[in-house]
């Protein structure tokens, strides 16, 4: 007779087709270990991967059905194989059956009458051979096991119990098959059916390994017919899909209070290390498809508990048979825990891109030029000077002893210290509650759906009035504090384009955007936090002619990034960078030069068919250098498509590259 081995079953997420990856994922990265916590037991196929292996295995499910599973594959109680043979073979033969609890619920749904007969029949006398001390209770849940996978060969579903096809012809097919089991298991593993929240609290292990549910599909939902034979109760069965009550197996990783949950079963992790198991479905799919945790958090909670890097494999993903998903990428995080509380976690390159992308999107912001300027400053700097610093996305990313980030516009410097002085979780928590406050969108949680808006058109319709309330309480806040700088950034969060502009009375006057606090920004706020507080750097908001260069020596550098002279971009309207400004700049720029301070400028030596000859002739009077990048300004409301109107993109410096 076939054997079925603990993967032959149609299941939600299995990993069995990860098996590998995986396990090349913990030779590469964690050495010797002797055992594993498998938190989301699920199948069951990582526990038994392991257990093979001779690694002590402690296995949990919120799932009686998977408890059965999991003591009969890998239960520590003797068995006998020919007994069970003989069991199976003897229910096999059983006909002209009397109707019981199970044919009187489900027949002719998932099964045919008179293989509801059968499964009814035999689940209730497993029970009474057990009870008469026919069977010990590892062969009772190796029959319970065996019973469920041979129903969830046959059922009348696409593989999984919340609904049935009803124009399907029902055949009598059941058969009982015996089961794969590993006799020759010598360490006693350890099975639980409880809260993994709760568990992970009792529990030490050199790897805990983590696949929680990933959207809002209870599997509660999914497998109720399966929990219902597993622990035959008998309740009560309602609906088409002949459900019963399951709050008690409903998980907070199927809801918004994953993230929490999540973070609460990290704390409580007693390993050397961390492997979570998860997706790349972001705003892919259905929204029950959808994932109730971020990558960006799943980062910020893991970073907590030590250093973390990530890897990834495509994988064809699961829904529900509608959903075609391209481009589906299994994700692994690997947290190495710090042995010390008060060591310091960090991200590796895997995680974070080399360079920081700043979540304010300021107009000539130099982030896509990052490659380009890095390699032709100066390798080694003392204090790195950031004028114009904008968004930040220079000076954050430069490695020096100490950057100086300098500013005349307070308000962008009053979000760069929120961003320092905050922890992401406080800005995340702050930020989100001006959000909800203004009832203003937030896809992150709900999808574009809850709106009633989609990703092509945007949320402004929906958030329009409710940005424009925002907006209208910021400007009338006089006193500068935290609070006004918080709305603020969730105004440009909200604003057209993320971009920022006050009109001639000094108010913020951007219009609604088509974007919300969305995945990809919270991606990138998580990012730049972490770079920036990794730096010794002040922000300091001062007009550049006011910052003093006396303690400045040769060993620092100084960059400037100021307003174009021939650009027309919010920051230069209102005629504020004149031609003055201009002469200023530069004179100040040979000031550096006369101390033996190394400077580069960027700016554009051509703009629209107009030639900055005043930037011209000082490069070549000073004999300075004039190195061109190759740049498109994609979020310029200035650039042009012609070859007639080319920008050329300039970094002038005092030194050879």
């Amino acid at each position: 007779m076939k054997k079925l081995t603990i993967n032959n079953r149609r299941y939600l997420g299995s990993k069995y087709k990860l098996l590998d990856f995986i396990d090349e994922t913990i030779k590469n990265n964690c050495g010797e270990y002797n055992s594993v916590f498998d938190v989301f037991g699920g199948t069951g196929v990582v526990s038994n991967y392991f257990s093979e292996k001779g690694k002590k295995i402690y296995i949990n499910d919120i799932l009686k059905s998977n408890y059965c599973i999991y003591r009969a594959f890998l239960g520590n109680e003797k068995f006998s194989e020919n007994k069970i043979k003989k069991i199976i073979d003897e229910y096999n033969r059983i006909s002209d059956l009397e109707e019981n609890y199970f044919s009187k619920n489900y027949k002719n749904t998932y099964f045919s009458e008179n293989d509801c007969k059968k499964i009814g029949y035999i689940r209730e006398n497993i029970n009474k051979k057990f009870e008469n001390k026919e069977i010990n209770e590892r062969e009772k849940y190796i029959l319970i096991a065996s019973l469920l996978y041979s129903m969830d060969k046959i059922a009348n579903t696409v593989g999984h119990y919340d609904a049935y096809r009803k124009k399907q012809k029902l055949e009598d097919c059941f058969e009982m098959y015996n089961l794969d089991i590993n006799k020759n298991q010598t360490i006693k593993n350890e099975i639980y059916n409880m809260d993994s929240n709760e568990l992970a609290k009792k529990i030490k292990a050199d790897i805990v390994y983590i696949d929680p549910p990933y959207n809002s599909r209870q599997y509660g939902d999914a497998y109720h017919l399966l929990e219902n034979v597993a622990e035959w109760k008998k309740p009560k069965v309602y609906g088409v899909a002949k459900k019963m009550d399951r709050s008690k197996i409903k998980s907070n990783y199927c809801t918004n209070k994953a993230s929490n949950a999540f973070k609460d079963l990290i704390k409580n992790c007693n390993c050397k290390y961390i492997i979570v198991s998860y997706n790349n479905m972001g705003q892919k799919g259905n929204a029950r498809s959808q994932a109730k945790i971020s990558d960006t958090e799943i980062l910020e909670i893991l970073n907590q508990k030590g250093k973390v890097k990530v890897f990834e494999q495509d994988f064809n993903f699961f829904t529900t048979g509608k959903t075609h998903i391209d481009n589906h990428k299994e994700r692994l995080f690997l947290c190495e825990v710090c042995e010390q509380e008060n060591e310091e976690p960090s991200y590796n390159a895997n995680i974070i891109s080399e360079f920081a992308k700043s979540p304010l999107n300021y107009v000539g912001g130099k982030y896509k030029l990052l490659n380009q300027l890095t390699k032709k400053f100066p390798s080694e700097v003392n204090t790195f000077v950031d004028y114009f610093c904008g968004g930040g996305n220079v000076g954050v990313n430069i490695n020096a002893k100490k950057v100086i980030a300098v500013d005349k516009e307070k308000y962008l410097i009053n979000v760069l210290n929120l961003f320092k002085n905050y922890s992401y979780t406080e800005i995340i928590d702050k930020l989100d509650n001006i959000i909800e406050k203004y009832k203003l969108s937030n896809t992150y949680i709900n999808g574009y759906d809850y709106y009633k808006c989609d990703s092509s058109s945007g949320l402004g319709s929906y958030n329009k009035q409710r940005y424009l309330k925002l907006r209208n309480d910021y400007n009338k806040m006089k006193e500068e504090s935290d609070e006004k700088t918080f709305k603020f950034l969730v105004l440009i969060i909200y604003g057209f384009n993320h971009q920022i502009r006050f009109n001639s009375s000094g108010e913020f006057n951007m219009p609604v955007g088509k974007r919300d606090f969305n995945g990809s920004i919270r991606k990138n706020l998580l990012a730049f936090c972490e770079k920036l507080k990794s730096k010794n750097i002040e922000f300091i908001s001062e007009d550049f002619k006011k910052f003093k260069i006396d303690n400045l020596t040769s060993e620092d550098f100084c960059y400037f990034d100021p307003p174009y002279f021939l650009g027309d971009a919010s920051y230069n309207e209102n005629n504020n960078w004149t031609e003055k400004d201009e002469k200023d700049l530069l004179n100040y720029i040979n000031k550096l030069n006369e101390k033996n301070i190394k400077f580069a400028l960027s700016n554009v030596t051509q703009h629209r068919g107009e030639k900055n000859n005043i930037l011209i002739d000082w490069a070549i009077e000073n004999k300075y250098n004039i190195n061109y990048l190759d740049y498109n300004y994609n979020n310029s409301n200035y650039h042009s498509k012609s070859k007639l109107n080319v920008t050329e993109e300039v970094l002038i410096t005092n030194y050879s590259i």
